[in-house]
């Protein structure tokens, strides 16, 4: 394709393992659309006001918005939507003339892959592990569309938890929260959805318990729970073969990286993303680079 093509990119930190650049570039070339998807590595939070003031001059299209920075450009926006300002959190921003709108579908990326499971997940204990912008998007979903009869928040730094579980006690006074460590095990062993909404278990992470969010021998899951890993790279990461192995429903982050890609790249060209060929052609390339 011949002339100029708007540019949209991924802002975070060490993220050129991602696979957003080739989702997003596949469906302008499946569709015919003057667009490019690429990557901006940034290296701290300092800098990510002076890059979106960039981004305006150049007049980049928008971005998608990854780990750490999905509370950090909050600030930077000129308007926000109604669900990004809910959270707190952005993961997609557009640029219209100069004026950056920061919206979040990570939201409807949690709510799609869950639907089908629905029954599972009302009238039950739910967990959310993390306390980042995934995990503000993931609390939403759960707080707007299903009914879970408490949601139950894993997280190290449990000053921050509580600042979340009042934040969402607030807008859903009829909810019920608690805070936990993440090695309260006897309480993840209620819960009937688990959703990993932190990095542990992407490829080259570094962490405890051999990159998951529970130690391999600890024996917490079992087949009445369903498993939701935000995580994509790999797919098939330590807490999902844990999970499957004692029989419980898997939900890898795959599905949600397509679901939350697909609102995104209708919010910027107004068109459907076609997920079933792209689905088809990222799960060949993934097996092509196992």
């Amino acid at each position: 394709m011949c002339g100029a093509k708007k540019i949209l990119g991924l802002i975070g930190r060490n993220v050129d393992y991602s696979y957003s650049p080739f989702i997003h570039n596949t469906a302008a070339e499946l569709l015919h659309l003057a667009f490019h998807y690429t990557i901006f590595n940034i290296g701290s939070p300092e800098l990510v006001p002076s890059a979106l003031q960039g981004a305006k001059s150049l007049g980049i299209a928008g971005f998608n918005v990854t780990i750490p920075y999905k509370q950090t450009v909050v600030h930077c926006m000129d308007a926000l939507s109604p669900e990004a300002e809910a959270v707190g959190a952005v993961n997609t921003i557009v640029n219209r003339n100069g004026t950056l709108t920061g919206y979040n579908t990570d939201i409807a990326g949690v709510m799609s892959p869950l639907e089908p499971y629905k029954s599972m997940v009302d009238s039950h204990p739910a967990a959310i592990f993390g306390n980042g912008g995934a995990a503000m998007a993931a609390i939403e979903a759960l707080c707007s569309h299903f009914t879970p009869s408490i949601i139950s928040l894993f997280v190290r730094n449990t000053v921050k938890g509580d600042e979340i579980r009042r934040k969402f006690q607030h807008r859903y006074p009829q909810r019920r929260f608690s805070v936990h460590q993440p090695d309260d095990y006897p309480a993840i062993e209620k819960c009937r959805l688990i959703i990993n909404a932190t990095p542990i278990g992407t490829k080259g992470c570094d962490s405890r318990y051999n990159n998951c969010i529970v130690p391999p021998e600890t024996d917490v899951f079992h087949s009445n729970q369903v498993i939701f890993d935000m995580v994509y790279n790999p797919t098939e990461t330590p807490l999902l073969k844990m999970a499957r192995k004692a029989g419980s429903v898997t939900i890898p982050g795959i599905d949600m990286l397509l679901s939350q890609a697909a609102h995104s790249f209708s919010i910027w060209t107004d068109r459907e993303m076609p997920v079933g060929p792209i689905r088809k052609k990222l799960l060949e390339l993934i097996e092509s680079e196992t």
